[in-house]
């Protein structure tokens, strides 16, 4: 295949994980929601992931706070997932920073693209004994995985390969938080 041939299949392959079905947009206007409600109400978000989930979760963190004007946070620092990790397991090192950061009626956003990481998974139980308000996960590859049948909102992104579910997911949170400002400038 070309390099022009590449291109082009791959971007309408892409594509494709971002078109909008009733569906997605009905799940996507929810975590809108949920997110506006726990700001109102002096809440905030916390959002997690591996690798370049991680990446994305830094990303939307910024632009959530910055731009939508909702407190979240991620905890992408060293020191604390190694020291968590070394005391606690690195699949346990979400659940501890979720016990030790969240309060009632948080937003709990965690990213994996398996859906199979046991940090994200056991970060559930966290956020569920700590009484958040939402669990809002982010998935791809199988559409039955773990993680995705734990949420209460629950994106999925239909294909097995990591860029373009990691691409679909950055897409979807950041026109999440572009829809916040757009109300916000409605509501002005």
């Amino acid at each position: 295949m070309s390099e022009h041939n590449f291109i082009k299949t791959y971007l309408q392959d892409l594509s494709k994980l971002i078109k909008a079905d009733d569906s997605l947009i009905d799940q996507m206007i929810l975590v809108r929601d949920a997110l506006i409600h726990a700001n109102e109400n002096g809440k905030k978000i916390l959002v997690f992931g591996n690798g370049g989930s991680a990446a994305i979760a830094s990303h939307v963190s910024v632009d959530m706070t910055k731009n939508a004007k909702i407190t979240c946070l991620n905890f992408n620092e060293a020191d604390l997932i190694t020291c968590f990790s070394n005391d606690y397991g690195f699949e346990h090192w979400v659940e501890k920073t979720i016990d030790a950061y969240g309060n009632q009626g948080d937003i709990l956003i965690l990213i994996s693209s398996s859906g199979n990481s046991k940090n994200m998974i056991n970060a559930v139980s966290a956020g569920r004994n700590g009484k958040f308000h939402s669990i809002i996960t982010l998935t791809g590859f199988d559409k039955d995985n773990p993680l995705h049948q734990l949420g209460d909102i629950n994106l999925w992104a239909d294909s097995k390969a990591y860029n373009f579910v990691e691409n679909t997911h950055q897409i979807w949170l950041l026109t999440i938080v572009d829809l916040i400002i757009g109300k916000r400038e409605y509501l002005a």
